[in-house]
């Protein structure tokens, strides 16, 4: 019933002034990787989850990851085919130390603090969450059950972004460190750590990171790691014992699945007042930095396959999930498939798992709200602990009351949630009725730059207003509202980087409000943009209070049912180069003018199952792939049992890649040599612009 009247609610809003993605009718679904033929494509979620830590119990999936200042605090996802995942469990409501920072008060905060990096372990009937909070050192979260309760232990211990190991013998371990990498023992009974146990057991000079993740497999200790610099790359470490030495190799790296950076912020200090210089430096879309899939765990299936969840640094969304197949290669752990690894697909095969045919297709959250329920939605967290005398859930609506504030980083008591990509439209109605003298209220993304649109009351006055902090620009225009109520929009186009503010007063008619604005990553909160609720009060007091209801995320592009274009014709353009593809008469692929549209330009797909294609030309001859590949290798033929299967690998917006399904290597054609195709390309480049990314149209 919740979903029905969602979907009824979204049914003919148009965005206004035709901007790109306008809402015509509700989405069918939220995103899910798994794209319903026996395939999933990454990212997992298209939104934030970062520094993933994954463990098997059984047949069952559990997946850690980092919330940073967000309370309730330590996600905990869950699932039975390591592709639909559910969120079961947080650790904690809120922290629990006595520190203003941790609740935005007497000026303090914790932005891009707080909880980092977990660890998930099983032993011996019970769960461990182990996490470092900043300045009150190394804490551990135990559990009978996945769902908690959880009790919490502070082993005030400087350990930070760690794994730990229960040993066979009974021991337990945390791997911790950057450069130096160092083992200490923990006391049994979560107390602390015996300090007199720490050594190195990986020196500074081998090029080992951190965000480590320690496995023992077969008797032989493995820890899996991460290196920033100069780019991001994920590296394993092996040893017959826990003190080693360890040898180690570099087991994926450059796989930014065809992404580019971000725009990157760029301040000087921390949170800022209004008017604060903020700048954004544009990236350069052909550099690799964190974007390729780096630090995480790996995990088996009961029948012996093994899998990594890593994290990649995803435009304006932040930091989210992926997931990657391993190849054991020579005892390592190798991301990727045989004939090319250290690179992994992007859309491949779901892992078989028991589940892997009968579990629902469906999102970790259930990103709208109607506020009726006596509880917030999972998918909700606060900036900073609540005040919770200052908020309720009452009548269906949620309750902010104002407290005082500056702007909004510093707005106690907001309620946020992860943005959701690669788009979404986010609506929510507000009730301003029961606003005071200097109350604020409204709609924004907490990020740095901040933005937001609100109503803002001045004495017996509402003005509508539009702020954004990276141009300290404020747009206000006076406004008379029906009952009190409007309704604010925000549009998100993550994969661009880009976003812009609407509002309606009748909650069917939405005008913009301000201009499009640029969307960052950035490293002072160490998040992705993130909607939010908000209600302050800029003359330094308690004021009145705001209402909100009826909160809805539409996906305008999570619906990918019709992503491989069957049953249709169509050129293939080459991004490089902006050629389409060409079946010459010769025999071999190339490329022709822009202008060229024939039989030979023309070709179509042949549906082989499980995300698999024959690429046929529309002349009839079908493509299949000689020798090892080289240029002139991809060659036609007459007989449709010849011709070679390729995994469509999705891009979005009607880009994408064939990867053989022989060699696991993909297609493409240099942009510079004037060589003809071939099928010898390890994948895409940041830029799409390497001759590997194509752009099929109708």
């Amino acid at each position: 019933m919740k979903r029905l009247f969602i979907r009824m609610m979204g049914v003919g809003l148009a965005l206004a002034m035709g901007w790109p993605g306008a809402l015509a009718e509700a989405p069918k679904k939220t995103w899910s990787a798994d794209n319903g033929n026996g395939t999933f494509t990454n990212p997992l979620f298209y939104d934030e989850f970062s520094d993933p830590d994954v463990l098997r119990v059984g047949d069952d999936y559990y997946l850690a990851g980092t919330t940073m200042h967000t309370v309730p605090g330590l996600v905990i996802l869950h699932s039975k085919d390591l592709v639909n995942w559910e969120n079961v469990s947080y650790a904690f409501d809120r922290f629990d130390f006595d520190d203003p920072a941790f609740s935005l008060q007497d000026g303090k905060e914790i932005y891009g603090q707080g909880v980092w990096a977990p660890c998930i372990r099983y032993n011996d009937g019970k769960f461990y969450l182990f996490t470092n909070v900043n300045g009150k050192g190394l804490q551990c979260f135990v559990s009978d059950k996945i769902e908690g309760p959880w009790k919490h232990f502070n082993m005030n211990s400087r350990i930070y972004d760690l794994s730990v190991l229960f040993d066979d013998d009974g021991k337990v371990y945390a791997i911790h460190g950057y450069g130096d990498v160092k083992c200490t023992e923990l006391k049994p009974d979560m107390s602390g750590s015996i300090d007199e146990t720490e050594r190195v057991i990986i020196p500074e000079g081998t090029a080992v990171g951190e965000g480590h993740h320690m496995y023992k497999i077969n008797g032989m200790y493995y820890l899996i790691s991460t290196d920033y610099m100069p780019n991001g790359r994920t590296l394993c470490s092996r040893s017959e014992s826990i003190w080693g030495p360890y040898e180690t190799r570099v087991i994926t790296a450059d796989e930014t699945f065809g992404y580019h950076t971000p725009p990157m912020t760029q301040i000087k200090g921390r949170i800022m007042p209004d008017g604060y210089p903020v700048s954004v430096a544009m990236p350069d879309k052909d550099k690799t930095a964190a974007t390729n899939i780096h630090q995480g765990g790996i995990v088996s299936t009961p029948d012996g396959q093994w899998w990594a969840l890593l994290m990649q640094d995803f435009h304006s969304i932040g930091r989210t999930t992926t997931l990657a197949p391993i190849t054991w290669k020579d005892g390592w752990p190798m991301l990727g498939l045989e004939g090319n690894l250290g690179r992994s697909p992007r859309t491949w095969l779901k892992p078989e798992t028991a589940a892997r045919d009968t579990e629902p297709i469906h999102g970790p959250y259930e990103r709208n709200e109607d506020f009726n329920g006596k509880t917030l939605g999972r998918v909700w967290q606060w900036n900073h602990n609540p005040d919770d005398k200052m908020w309720s859930l009452t009548k269906g609506k949620l309750r902010l009351n104002t407290m005082p504030a500056d702007q909004l980083m510093w707005a106690r008591n907001t309620l946020t949630q992860r943005a959701i990509g690669p788009e979404s439209i986010v609506t929510v109605e507000l009730d301003a009725s029961n606003l005071k003298d200097g109350d604020v209220a409204g709609l924004g993304n907490i990020n740095v730059p901040c933005s937001w649109i609100g109503v803002v009351k001045k004495g017996n006055d509402l003005t509508l207003r539009c702020f954004e902090q990276l141009n300290n620009d404020t747009i206000d225009m006076p406004v008379t509202l029906d009952k009190g109520k409007i309704w604010l929009r925000l549009h998100g186009d993550y994969d661009n980087d880009k976003a812009r503010y609407y509002y309606s007063t009748d909650g069917v008619d939405f005008k913009p409000l301000g201009p499009d604005m640029i969307l960052s990553y950035q490293l002072i909160t160490f998040q992705g943009s993130r909607p939010s609720l908000f209600a302050f009060n800029k003359n330094g007091k308690n004021g009145g209070y705001a209402l909100f209801d009826n909160f809805t995320v539409d996906e305008p592009r999570a619906d990918r049912s019709g992503y491989i274009p069957f049953d249709k014709t169509f050129r293939i353009i080459n991004l490089a180069t902006g050629l389409p593809m060409h079946a010459t008469p010769h025999g071999l692929m190339h490329d022709t003018r822009a202008d060229a549209d024939n039989d030979q330009t023309r070709f179509r797909v042949i549906d082989k199952g499980n995300g698999k294609v024959i690429l046929q030309c529309a002349d009839g001859r079908y493509v299949f792939v000689a020798g090892e590949g080289l240029p002139g290798d991809i060659r036609f033929t007459n007989d449709i049992n010849k011709a070679d299967e390729f995994m469509w690998q999705d891009y979005l917006n009607k880009e994408f890649m064939l990867m053989s399904m022989k060699t696991h290597k993909y297609m493409g054609k240099s942009p510079t040599t004037g060589s003809s195709y071939s099928m010898d390309y390890s994948g895409a480049d940041p830029a799409r612009r390497n001759g590997a990314v194509f752009r099929w149209e109708e």
